[in-house]
């Protein structure tokens, strides 16, 4: 039985997959698409309006427009760190630690 890390890897690189297709790459509406359908408590509770630009931007620092799944998978990380903050919160008004 796979540990919850294991899962969480399992899965990340499912999801690109789906996405990518056969291609074996996201352009930036397949990435927009991902973040719509697989992240909607994010956009939801992001306090910057501009963060979802600011990502895209970021990925858009590649040339050809692809981003494979070595770029996605560095989106992950900071998807996860400006969540961290509402996540926190939430926790402490749940009394969990």
């Amino acid at each position: 039985m796979p540990s919850q890390m294991e899962h969480v890897m399992e899965t990340m690189m499912f999801t690109f997959h789906k996405f990518a297709g056969v291609r074996g790459y996201l352009t930036k509406e397949d990435l927009r698409i991902l973040i719509e359908k697989e992240f909607p408590g994010f956009l939801e509770n992001q306090k910057d309006p501009l963060a979802m630009d600011k990502i895209m931007k970021d990925l858009g620092q590649c040339q050809d427009g692809k981003v494979d799944f070595q770029s996605f998978f560095s989106l992950i990380p900071r998807l996860t760190i400006a969540c961290n903050d509402y996540f926190v919160i939430q926790m402490k008004q749940k009394g969990r630690k």
